[in-house]
C-alpha cells in the first residue's frame, strides 16, 4: 500500500489527456473521454474464499485511507451505488458498475473531470482490484 502515490497517479490523471482510442495504458487502461488506474490487484483468483476476503478486507482499508485523503481535499461524498440507477449508465460508469457494488465519486472543480475510487470484487472470478476512474463524463 502507498496511498501517497495512488492520490498522485489521480492528479495526475486529472490533467492527462483522454486517450483517442480505446486500449491499455501505463497505469491500466483508457478511451476516449476516461482512464482507468489500476492502484492495487490481487494474483487473480485462486479458489481460495478465505484469502479472498482478507484481499478485499485490505484493499477496502487501503480504499478508505485514499477516500480519506481525497474528502479532506473534495469534500466528503456519499457511496455510489450505479445499480441503484433507474436510467442507462454511461460508460465508464457502467463498467466501474459491473465490477464494483459502490464508489466514491468527486467532481474535481476547475478540471472538467469526475474521479471515483473503489474496490472492484464483485466477480469472483476476476482479481480484487482498487481502482480509480477519471472521467469528464458524469454519473447519472
Amino acid at each position: 500500500m502507498n496511498i501517497a502515490r495512488h492520490i498522485a497517479l489521480i492528479d495526475e490523471l486529472c490533467f492527462r489527456p483522454f486517450p483517442a482510442e480505446h486500449g491499455p495504458s501505463d497505469v491500466g487502461f483508457g478511451g476516449p473521454g476516461h482512464h482507468v488506474a489500476v492502484l492495487e490487484t490481487d494474483g487473480g483468483p485462486d479458489g481460495d474464499p478465505a484469502r479472498r476476503a482478507v484481499t478485499v478486507d485490505r484493499f477496502e482499508k487501503d480504499h478508505d485511507a485514499v477516500y480519506e485523503v481525497l474528502a479532506s481535499r473534495w469534500g466528503d461524498t456519499d457511496p455510489w451505488n450505479p445499480r441503484t440507477e433507474r436510467e442507462e449508465t454511461p460508460e465508464p460508469w457502467a463498467w466501474l458498475g459491473a465490477r464494483a457494488g459502490v464508489a466514491r465519486v468527486w467532481e474535481v472543480q476547475g478540471t472538467g473531470r469526475w474521479v471515483a475510487v473503489a474496490v472492484a470484487d464483485r466477480d469472483p472470478g476476476d482479481a480484487v482490484q482498487l481502482l480509480a476512474v477519471v472521467t469528464e463524463t458524469p454519473p447519472r
